[in-house]
């Protein structure tokens, strides 16, 4: 199984990084991609996919748009090897921490970045349908993910129609906030769904027991897989096998299994 967006630069997994690595392979993750959200957490992310043989995206999220100058930096960074997409990238109307027109010109630099870089784009929307979607048709990126989708029906079928990966988070496993997904997730193509954690948030509700400090990590991705395995009514082996092929089509991962670094005992 692949996590493709997990934030392994938060101050919550420093003293124990290479452990939380350790329990996603040893689960069946065998890799990554850490989400960068500023440029000095893209550039750690980068250095964490080169230390522990992972992936990383390179962007700003919206809640950092006010501080947006220009995509200069954000292109030095895109050409690291492990660099595999630009983002967590787009629109958040719900905390605001940035203005709007801030927010829209922040993201439409870095699709523009991830165009011209033919790299795939992480994607950030919450409460920011339909304007989000409006801004994704104008510029009609060849590959992106909808990353941690929680909308509803309306908006899954417009990412849909945009020809986006939908990327399903623990919120599935929510009964009070993500019932919905129960049934939505069947919607979603079989060459669409991706799987994460956003480690260290959304920490699945229903995981027995529940980690210190509620602190999500990639190893609870397989909690995951079973909720929407069982929702499609499909084995959780089949599901695993079909999210990996349709991660690796994304964001242009070779097939192979992990590499020797990814088996060798794993630093602290």
């Amino acid at each position: 199984m692949i996590d493709i967006g997990a934030n392994l630069t938060h101050a919550s997994f420093k003293e124990d990084l290479g452990e939380v690595v350790s329990r996603a392979r040893k689960a069946g993750v065998t890799s990554v991609v850490v989400t960068g959200t500023t440029i000095e957490e893209s550039r750690a992310a980068s250095g964490i996919a080169e230390r522990f043989d992972l992936y990383s995206t390179v962007g700003i999220h919206p809640h950092h748009a006010k501080d947006f100058k220009d995509t200069s930096e954000l292109r030095s960074l895109a050409v690291h090897p492990r660099v595999v997409a630009i983002g967590e990238c787009g629109l958040d109307f719900n905390r605001n921490y940035s203005p709007h027109p801030a927010q829209e010109g922040c993201f439409t630099a870095q699709l523009q970045l991830g165009i011209e870089l033919e790299k795939p784009l992480f994607l950030h929307s919450r409460d920011a349908h339909p304007r989000f979607s409006e801004i994704l048709r104008r510029f009609k990126p060849e590959k992106a993910v909808a990353h941690c989708f929680t909308g509803e029906r309306e908006e899954l079928r417009s990412y849909i129609d945009l020809g986006l990966y939908i990327g399903i988070t623990g919120w599935i496993c929510d009964e009070r906030r993500g019932k919905h997904l129960l049934e939505l997730v069947r919607e979603i193509p079989r060459d669409r769904l991706l799987l994460e954690t956003d480690s260290p948030y959304l920490t699945p509700r229903d995981l027995k027991p529940q980690p210190r400090a509620r602190r999500n990590e990639p190893a609870f991705l397989p909690h995951i897989l079973a909720t929407v395995a069982r929702a499609l009514g499909r084995s959780a082996e089949e599901v695993a096998a079909e999210t990996t092929r349709n991660a690796r089509a994304l964001f242009g991962l070779h097939e192979s299994g992990p590499s020797a670094a990814a088996k060798r005992p794993l630093a602290a």
